[in-house]
């Protein structure tokens, strides 16, 4: 399995501190008349608004963040890694399709929907199946089945994905029918963005543990196989 490079965990841990910060900033220019909980994040990035410059250059850079990590997520599946891409395009695509400072957008709705859509399918397109390996304490006996990292496995994945989608419902049952579609929105958004960086922290510690067990393992084959030459 192949493990991922340095910058690929920069840019996973950037995507959501990116997002949180942009709405964050974006809020206190925007005043006290703005409410988090029942405005969208697309208001604070809406022609006009006094955050607009902040809002629309953290999403154009959480989605070039989303880019940088499917470049180099080497592990998971080429499906996953484009949807992943797709969608920080998504979000990239954003600054072109703002929302307007009143009423809707079908540019900007659509845009929208395919991002979510995108980023709430990549964790199951990127899922990988153990692969043999001849390597550490099963090196003895043969090829042995090495197990993906934890958040390209298809449990974990498959139940963020789920969350995601339900997170989904959720959004839109606020939107029409709650008034609290801010809080919705950022709960979903940033759960899409701080997936990435789980998948990447798995990838690292699988690296961690084979190069453990590489160390420590590769020693007593070679000791076993001295033992059986002498016999």
């Amino acid at each position: 399995m192949r493990s991922v490079s340095w910058w690929v965990l920069c840019s996973s841990l950037c995507a959501p501190v990116l997002l949180v910060g942009g709405w964050a900033v974006s809020e206190q220019l925007q005043g006290p008349g703005y409410d988090s909980a029942t405005t969208t994040i697309s208001v604070l990035a809406a022609n006009g608004a006094a955050g607009y410059w902040v809002m629309t250059s953290a999403l154009v850079a959480l989605g070039a963040c989303h880019v940088v990590t499917a470049c180099g997520l080497r592990p998971a599946a080429p499906f996953g890694r484009a949807a992943l891409a797709g969608g920080g395009l998504s979000a990239m695509l954003l600054a072109l399709f703002p929302a307007p400072s009143s009423g809707g957008s079908f540019a900007h709705g659509v845009v929208v929907a395919v991002g979510f859509s995108l980023l709430a399918l990549w964790p199951v397109l990127a899922v990988r199946r153990g692969r043999a390996a001849r390597y550490g304490p099963g090196a003895v006996g043969g090829p042995r089945v090495a197990p993906p990292p934890w958040g390209l496995r298809p449990g974990p994945s498959v139940t963020a994905a789920a969350l995601m989608w339900l997170g989904g419902a959720w959004f839109l049952l606020a939107l029409f029918v709650l008034d609290t579609a801010g809080a919705a929105e950022r709960v979903l958004t940033f759960a899409q963005s701080f997936w990435p960086l789980v998948v990447v922290l798995s990838c690292v510690r699988m690296r961690e543990d084979r190069m453990r067990e590489d160390r420590f393992g590769g020693g007593g084959g070679g000791g076993g196989g001295g033992g059986r030459a002498d016999g």
